[in-house]
């Protein structure tokens, strides 16, 4: 087991990794922006470091400053978290040339499956279905080419980053130009790769994703599904839920088989996750796999009884993974709510500002992963979300009802949250029936009621 490890992130991740490694024995080191000086992380690790001021691109991206407290702190291993570099194959690399573990997988796997287009190649070579997508798109020709074989609507996407960054969809040829030109230079801006695919586009899917786990030796296995598909516009999710509800059996062994395998093809080792698009028919498609801890894992912990974060650390200190695939039986049924700071009623525009009187929920069936505290600062220069409140029971019902009440009891003064939001999707007829699907918030819940009525 590593004896220090620094943890490269900020917010909620870096104190579940803090949480995480002080269970195992392990000392920790914090590093910070000038904006997060005050922050929860910086006081419950074991050492904290400055590297930089505010803006993320001079202190959380900026990887010779993290390199340098890694240093001088004597830390052995570095966790990524979730954003930031956590997918960043030349950050890994340049980790462990530096003598730091990287606390996820090689970064060999984190170039292949982070490119898009080759981790589409990889899958359908191993067998697993993908949606039949256009390859790199180098001129308006291929454009056109491909969507008259497969035919509008497409989904013009990123190769590189994720979080919605980089999407378009275009229902007809003569907006297809356009629609390149702006996917290309939206991910040009945010990831520094303007290069961009197309894809059929499915109606109403649903956003399935496999949480998975693999060792340095070989073993791999899948701990279940969440479903993804309540979403903002701009793809981004905004609630998840393990198990998915109404997912046929077989199904879902299907889904699981395709990740494990999916996993070894890409000779993967640590916790990662597979995302799928799955047709109202059944059928479902490779979409990407985050080499990374995701943002839900929460609820697969508490539905499966185990610690992700945790293993995520042992196998990258050498250890065997122990876990069985007959052992891994889900116990529960989870919900996990983003609350982010963002006025929904102004196109979820992200909001800042020093917090009032902060409360968060508890009782049965409750957890709680902040950083939030009474009188601290929302800065506006990162991510939007201040917490993730997961609700769990023996059955959906039961952790829907967790739910509900754990939403009254939130209470974040200071800034504009997505807790109503939440509340009215809970209340919501279809998502009690659980048939939503990606576009659902936005084609239904959040469309204006009709004049005059």
């Amino acid at each position: 087991m590593f004896d220090k490890v620094l943890i490269a992130n900020r917010g909620e991740i870096a104190l579940r990794v803090i949480r995480a490694c002080k269970e195992l024995g392990c000392k920790t080191v914090a590093v910070f922006s000038e904006a997060d000086r005050d922050s929860l992380h910086t006081r419950l690790a074991d050492e904290a470091y400055c590297i930089g001021p505010a803006q993320a691109s001079r202190s959380y991206l900026n990887i010779p400053n993290i390199i340098s407290a890694a240093e001088v702190a004597g830390a052995d291993a570095i966790h990524p978290g979730y954003g930031f570099l956590a997918e960043n194959a030349n950050f890994a690399e340049i980790c462990t040339s530096h003598g730091f573990k990287f606390i996820g997988p090689a970064a060999s796997a984190i170039a292949l499956m982070g490119d898009k287009a080759s981790a589409k190649r990889r899958m359908h070579e191993a067998g697993v279905p993908v949606i039949p997508g256009s390859g790199i798109i180098d001129s308006d020709k291929d454009a056109t080419r491909f969507c008259a074989e497969a035919g509008y609507p497409v989904l013009i996407k990123a190769t590189a980053g994720g979080g919605g960054k980089g999407m378009r969809i275009v229902g007809r040829e003569a907006d297809l130009s356009a629609g390149v030109a702006a996917a290309s230079g939206e991910a040009q801006a945010a990831f520094g790769d303007g290069r961009v695919y197309i894809e059929k586009l499915l109606l109403r899917p649903r956003h399935i994703e496999v949480q998975v786990l693999a060792d340095e030796f070989g073993h791999v296995v899948h701990v279940g599904e969440r479903d993804c598909s309540m979403q903002k516009p701009g793809h981004q999710k905004l609630l998840e839920e393990a198990l998915a509800p109404n997912l046929d059996p077989s199904v879902r062994a299907e889904l699981c088989a395709a990740a494990v395998k999916a996993s070894r093809a890409a000779d993967y080792a640590n916790a990662g996750t597979l995302e799928f698009l799955v047709a109202e028919d059944g059928g479902f498609y490779f979409m990407e796999m985050n080499t990374r801890i995701q943002v839900e894992h929460p609820i697969t912990e508490v539905v499966y009884g185990i610690d992700l974060v945790q293993w995520q650390i042992r196998i990258a200190s050498g250890e065997r993974l122990t876990l069985r695939q007959e052992d891994l039986v889900p116990r529960a049924h989870a919900i996990e709510c983003r609350i982010n700071a963002e006025d929904v009623d102004n196109k979820f525009r992200p909001a800042s500002g020093k917090l009032g009187l902060v409360e968060m929920p508890g009782g049965p069936g409750i957890r709680v992963d902040t950083d939030l505290y009474s009188g601290a600062e929302v800065p506006p220069f990162y991510d939007s979300l201040l917490a993730k409140i997961i609700a769990f029971d023996r059955d959906r019902e039961g952790a829907l009802a967790r739910m509900r009440r754990a939403l009254t009891e939130t209470e974040i003064n200071g800034v504009a949250t997505t807790v109503g939001l939440h509340q009215r999707i809970l209340a919501a007829p279809t998502f009690i029936a659980g048939k939503t699907y990606v576009t659902w918030l936005r084609e239904e819940l959040l469309q204006p009621a009709p004049v005059g009525v």
